[in-house]
């Protein structure tokens, strides 16, 4: 398998698992019953952690959405380089730190895992276009 397809599989697994901490959150505060129950205006509220784990979990299925195409095109065009490669393991460590930085609380490291991330998808997006 190719490193860049390799990286991006990861990238994937990662991001279908990242729904877990606050779903266990939410069992922990609301019960089974109200886990399982449709969403109430005066539900319980989740722990602070909880919903920013909710919510880097919907940017990492956004950012995951732009990635996975760049990621792919490198590969059946056959563009893929050291460089590319590196680019995608970045973004892989910088999601996975975005995710957790961002449930901890922590804004300025929040915004600069978030940023290298966004710098490898302009990588793969300028290789594609053959201007790196």
């Amino acid at each position: 398998m190719p490193l860049e397809l390799f990286w991006l599989t990861l990238t994937a697994l990662m991001t279908s698992l990242f729904w877990v901490p606050y779903v266990l959150n939410r069992m922990a505060v609301r019960g089974i019953g109200g886990t399982l129950a449709n969403p109430k205006a005066d539900a319980q509220p989740l722990s602070d952690w909880a919903e920013r784990a909710a919510a880097a979990h919907r940017n990492a299925v956004e950012n995951l959405a732009i990635f996975a195409p760049l990621a792919i095109a490198v590969h059946v065009l056959e563009m893929g380089s050291d460089l590319t490669t590196f680019a995608c393991m970045a973004f892989f460590i910088a999601r996975a730190a975005h995710f957790v930085i961002y449930a901890a609380g922590i804004p300025v490291a929040r915004t600069l895992a978030f940023t290298v991330g966004w710098l490898v998808q302009v990588l793969l997006a300028l290789r594609l276009l053959g201007l790196v």
